[in-house]
This record gives structure tokens, sequence and C-alpha cells, in this order.
């Protein structure tokens, strides 16, 4: 005899999510489940497509529908998985259709009590990171005095260009990106108040078009003044990565910066510990800034930690040369990057099935 798909379905509840702890069925990835002949198909719904447990959860399926075969006597010669993906929109707000980005499911800020930490590596990384691994990515240039993005992605001979009242994002590295170093002369200070920076900030956001996107990189400015607090009232935030060197200066504004997103009810995603040790052309380690501290502070403050970059010759380069892809021919460097996109991804899926991800508001007292 052959299995049926209520005997597929027995053997789900077995298989958990390994973030959410979970079975699959009682979560309702399982969007289908067919028997043709001997053969099991199944069909999950993943909360990303840049789902880092993607190869456990099929084995973990594969062994459970084996077991459930020999339990039943039945002829069984293999399973199919098919994956799907769902990135779960941010919070309520997308679903009543007052998100000004309907078309994109999570909106990640990073952020950085100070400057000078490498938070827009991270931002570019990650986002080129997501990419690779399967997902829709954008990135907005959100550092509206300091913009990077036209140096670390390449942007200085793309042309920008319109559709009406609406910005093209330049597609590049599999990513799409907008900042406003595009928009202005790239030579001439931004001597803004702040009602400035917010309509600046406002206008690449939502009249740019994203089209269809799984994750939306916002790249913020050092500090918590004007544009952290215009991000989070404008666009449902899933939540924000606050990057910090290793040295104590540096975590006790990254701390401030953590408590913002707080109190503004952005939830606080995790930690990235840059600069976190130096490597030299030999390989050899150096330790500059005390290797760790950012990572003690995320476990100090009850946060999680994403990951360690290291200071590579080879990731100056590529970002001065714009060529962001080419961090992944260093295979320690992709490594480190890749650890911290797999925990942010895995991380927002935990969010969004906890539903924990809301509008946050701001009382001024």
């Amino acid at each position: 005899m052959n299995l049926t798909p209520a005997d597929l379905i027995d053997a789900l509840r077995t298989v958990l999510d390994p973030d959410i702890r979970k079975d699959l069925v009682t979560l309702g990835m399982v969007k289908e489940t067919k028997v043709e002949g001997d053969r099991a198909l199944v069909t999950v719904e993943l909360t990303t497509p840049a789902c880092p447990m993607k190869d456990k959860i099929r084995g973990d399926i594969e062994a459970a529908i084996a077991a459930k075969a020999a339990e039943r006597g039945a002829r069984h010669s293999g399973v199919e998985v098919t994956f799907t993906a769902d990135v779960r929109r941010a919070n309520e707000r997308t679903k009543d259709g007052a998100n000004p980005l309907p078309g994109v499911r999570q909106v990640i800020a990073v952020g950085a009590g100070k400057g000078g930490v490498g938070k827009s590596t991270v931002a570019v990384n990650l986002a080129v990171a997501l990419a690779r691994m399967g997902a829709r990515t954008g990135l907005l240039d959100g550092d509206i005095y300091g913009p990077s993005a036209p140096t670390m992605l390449g942007l200085e001979d793309e042309p920008t260009q319109a559709r009406g009242n609406m910005l093209l994002p330049f597609e590049v590295h599999g990513i799409k990106a907008m900042t406003i170093g595009k928009l202005v002369d790239p030579d001439k200070p931004l001597i803004w108040r702040g009602p400035m920076a917010h309509g600046a900030f406002k206008q690449l956001a939502t009249q740019t078009e994203w089209g269809e996107l799984d994750y939306l990189i916002v790249d913020l400015p050092p500090g918590t003044g004007d544009v952290p607090l215009t991000l989070s009232q404008l666009l449902p935030l899933s939540g924000a990565v606050i990057v910090c060197t290793p040295q104590q200066v540096a975590q006790d504004d990254a701390r401030r910066a953590a408590k913002m997103f707080e109190q503004l009810g952005v939830p606080v995603i995790g930690v990235v510990e840059n600069m976190s040790v130096f490597v030299d052309d030999t390989g050899r380690e150096h330790d500059l800034f005390g290797k760790g501290g950012a990572e003690i502070m995320a476990h100090a403050m009850g946060l999680n930690f994403l990951g360690s970059i290291a200071i590579r010759p080879a990731l100056r380069v590529h970002s001065d040369r714009g060529t962001p892809l080419a961090n992944w021919n260093d295979a320690r460097l992709g490594a480190e990057l890749d650890l911290v996109a797999r925990n942010v991804a895995a991380r927002v899926s935990t969010l969004s099935f906890q539903g924990t991800l809301v509008q946050p508001t701001i009382s001024v007292r």
C-alpha cells in the first residue's frame, strides 16, 4: 500500500522549524501534500527565500516521511520537497493598505550610535548577501548628510532615471538601490535643517519604484536624530540592526541607538561587531579594538549577537571600487557576511511568527 496525504500531514507534525521550534503544520507552512505512486510530494512555504535552515528542513521532512512509511508498512521511494516563500508583512498597517510601500515585505534599518563604525559597509553587504541567497532586496541609502552608496556600489557612471514623478532605482550587484548621493552635486555639502532632511528622506523612500521586494535595507545616518525618527513613523519597520565596533566608546553609543529603537517600539534584531580584528595579507589576526566587546554588550543588553566582521584589506578595496560581490571571492570574508545575513533573516522570520512587528509610534512630551 501507499501513504496517503493524511499520513504525510501526520509525519509533518513531527518536523519543527529550527528557529521557532513549532511544527510545520501548526505554523501553517505546509501548503500542499500529494502522493503519486510511491513518491510523496510536499510544498512548504518559508518565511523568507533566504531561509538559512532550508536544507535542514528538507532533511527532516524526508526523514519524517520515511519513518511514517516504515510505521505504516507502505511503499516509499522518496520525497519531492518544493519550497515557496512568503516574507510576512511587517504589521497590521501593511495589511490594511496604510503602508506607503505595499510591495516591500520587510524594512530593516541598519543604525549605529556613532559614525565611523562601518554601518554603511554592513548595510551594503547585508543587502548583497540576502540577494545572493535568493531574496529580492533593495538598499535605501538614508544617510542624507554623508551618502556612501555611490562609491560602495560603483554608481558614479550610472545615470539617474525617473518615470513621471517616481525615481527608478539603480539595479546593481543583484539589488535595487537609491541614494541622495546621485541626486545632488557630489562635492556639495548638504547644510540642511531637520525638516529638509525629513523631506528628502521621505521622497527617497516613497517616490522610488521599488516594486516587489522581500527586504529593504535602510542605511541610516549615525546618531538618534531626524532621519531615524522619520523612518520609524514613515515605514512599518521590521526591526533594526545595530552596528558596533568592539571598544567601549562605541559600545556606549550603540546602547543609546538600541534604546532609541526600543523607545520607538522597533524590535532590535541584533548587534553586528564590525572591525572585530584586523586580518593582514598573510592571514594573521591583530586585535586592535578589543575583540568581542560588542558581543559582550549585546548579551548584557539581552540582544541577539548576529556575527563579527573583521577588517580585511579586500573589504576596503572592494568597498572603494564599488564591487561588493567580489567580497565573496575571499572564503572567510564571504562566510562572515553570510553568517550575519542568515542570522538577520532567521531573526526577522521569528519576529514575524511571534507577531511582534508593530508600527512604531512617538509621543513627544
